[in-house]
């Protein structure tokens, strides 16, 4: 079964958090924000609904980005769609799509930045 391949490019809405498995795998999460704008039939600008994500990392990908990312920075993120499902504590039956990242990086429309290797790689 193949993978549902995305490609995002929107604003942080939280600075990362970065967890470690009982294994010392790395875990970081944060939001994504990504506004839509289209221009009306007048020719003016118009803000669309705001779209929301969850972003997970693994691995020093997890690390790099939690040293590197806050709230606010506008990233272009590539990974999966990640669908789980769950029954609440009151027995309804919940789902949510979520973002398993491959790569993360800035996005150069808006910034500039200074790349440093890291040294070890996993």
């Amino acid at each position: 079964m193949a993978d549902s391949a995305v490609h995002l490019t929107g604003s942080s809405t939280r600075d990362p958090e970065l967890r470690f498995t009982n294994s010392g795998l790395a875990s970081a999460s944060f939001g994504l924000a990504i506004n839509t704008r289209k221009k009306n039939d007048q020719g003016e600008w118009e803000d669309g609904e705001a779209q929301f994500y969850d972003i997970t990392c693994f691995g020093s990908l997890a690390e790099n980005v939690a040293e590197s990312i806050t709230k606010g920075t506008r990233v272009v993120v590539a990974g999966r769609l990640n669908f789980s499902q769950w029954e609440d504590s009151e027995g309804n039956r919940r789902s949510k799509v979520d973002v398993v990242a491959d790569s993360i990086g800035p996005d150069l429309r808006w910034a500039t930045c200074a790349i440093t290797k890291n040294e070890k790689r996993q």
